[in-house]
């Protein structure tokens, strides 16, 4: 990813005429997500997230690398950048978020020798936000919730976040895969949905929704944007930090040149 986006830059800086002093910032800026991605990677990525051993001093590294990234932010109105919308993927939260309290409580549940967290996307597009984590419960079931939000614009930096509604998926479980220390209770479960009525069990077999229209909401600051990285803050200053999706393209991959100290 960041060799590519070098070699972007060496064409615009040779074909558009961009400025020697612009072009070391565009650097700077590389080499900063670079090291940012690279020290939440080396900090345990998503996994640290519900993990009770996370390092003081690793997220102090990390929020360090954050600052850093922060400075040479590309973007003058984030919340009104055709960047923002697409495909991510949640690298990291510096504190509490939706995402990572119901990730804790799953591994709270099913610890992390029985449960693994497969990825957590946030999509979005349109003004609404819908944020996904997928588990794998002893590498074979497959396990996902997910968050819908409605994404609305208060300034050229802030959003409010207003949550929609919650789903939570059934369990999908090959048979022929089913540990056969888990084979009697898999047949149980299978015969009590069954027995469920015909209205109810269609029901189950979408997931189980949750509305949360006007229960909960939260303000967040944008403090960097570009076509592979996004950092948002919440009230507290908490930052999460979001990587790109691979293989999905921005709306927008033009660099904006004017920067934000």
């Amino acid at each position: 990813m960041w060799t590519s986006c070098k070699k972007r830059w060496i064409v615009v800086a040779v074909s558009g005429g961009t400025s020697t002093a612009q072009y070391a910032k565009e650097m700077e800026r590389v080499a900063a997500k670079e090291a940012l991605l690279l020290t939440i990677k080396d900090n345990g990525g998503i996994g640290a997230l519900t993990s009770a051993s996370s390092s003081n001093a690793g997220s102090i590294d990390i929020n360090e690398k954050i600052l850093a990234l922060e400075r040479l932010n590309p973007t003058p109105r984030p919340t009104t950048s055709p960047l923002l919308e697409g495909l991510w993927e949640l690298q990291w939260a510096g504190a509490p978020s939706p995402a990572s309290i119901a990730a804790r409580y799953f591994i709270k549940v099913l610890p992390s020798t029985l449960v693994s967290i497969s990825a957590l996307n946030l999509l979005i597009w349109d003004g609404s936000a819908k944020l996904s984590a997928s588990f794998k419960i002893l590498g074979t079931i497959d396990m996902s919730f997910s968050l819908t939000s409605k994404l609305t614009v208060e300034g050229p930096l802030r959003l409010k976040e207003e949550y929609v509604e919650g789903l939570l998926t059934t369990p999908s479980v090959p048979e022929n895969t089913v540990p056969s220390q888990l084979k009697d209770f898999y047949d149980q479960a299978i015969s009590s949905i069954q027995r469920l009525p015909d209205t109810l069990r269609e029901a189950l077999s979408g997931g189980l929704k949750v509305p949360l229209t006007g229960m909960f909401q939260r303000q967040l600051i944008i403090s960097y944007l570009d076509d592979e990285i996004l950092i948002v803050r919440d009230v507290s200053g908490a930052p999460e930090v979001l990587s790109r999706a691979e293989g999905v393209a921005s709306v927008s991959a033009e660099p904006e040149s004017e920067y934000v100290s």
